[in-house]
């Protein structure tokens, strides 16, 4: 614990100072979402129709965004082959990168769901299961991109190549993301998609963190 204390304050304090791997996400984000309404015409009704589907697209691809730094700093400073070579708790690292990821990037989306909402005329059973959904997706989101940065690391040009790697894996999520909404603005039941959203979260935080360190081990090796 105290390691992952320690890491996690150090990636902290590294995003304090790069705020523009934090700040660029969330403005893509926030900009998709503010000309999708220019592009399509202001209808409300056919705002609300679609407002699940733009949602998530603009969320999935923001979080990729900032996937592809994620490890080339300490790949390219050798903190990655120091911490493999030294056996210190690679767990702990991959972690403290989730954690931050997660709070740098899916946390603001989270805190922006009233936005989207004015945006898109979203209401407000709409806006509930949004929120429910961005809570239990965009973990998920940071967990598949922190895999894909891992898998790519030592790539030279590897943005193409994360995108082509966890784009097809952001499709089930994105399914049944975008049913939920869809679901609450006919005020119909949602919990089905909510549990299998939670399903597929806890898989991938049994799985994916161990895939990580495989794929930094293999890269520095």
């Amino acid at each position: 614990m105290v390691t992952l204390y320690r890491f996690t304050q150090r990636e902290l304090r590294l995003l304090a100072r790069q705020k523009a791997d934090w700040l660029n996400p969330l403005l893509f984000f926030v900009i998709v979402l503010s000309l999708f309404p220019l592009g399509v015409g202001p209808e409300p009704n056919l705002l609300r129709i679609m407002a699940p589907g733009i949602v998530w697209i603009a969320a999935l691809l923001s979080v990729l965004l900032a996937a592809e730094r994620l490890f080339k700093d300490d790949y390219r400073n050798g903190v990655i082959e120091q911490l493999v070579a030294a056996q210190q708790p690679l767990l702990s690292f991959v972690l403290a990168k989730l954690i931050t990821n997660w709070l740098s990037t899916g946390l603001p989306l989270v805190l922006l769901s009233p936005l989207v909402a004015l945006l898109l005329n979203i209401d407000q059973a709409s806006l509930v299961a949004m929120v429910f959904t961005l809570l239990l997706g965009t973990p998920l989101l940071s967990l598949l991109s922190v895999m894909g940065a891992a898998l790519t690391v030592s790539a030279d040009k590897g943005g193409i190549l994360l995108a082509l790697l966890i784009l097809p894996l952001y499709i089930p999520l994105l399914i049944f993301a975008s049913a939920a909404i869809e679901a609450a603005s006919m005020a119909l039941p949602y919990h089905g998609q909510l549990a299998i959203m939670l399903a597929m979260l806890l898989c991938a935080m049994a799985l994916i963190p161990l895939a990580v360190i495989s794929a930094l081990k293999l890269n520095v090796s």
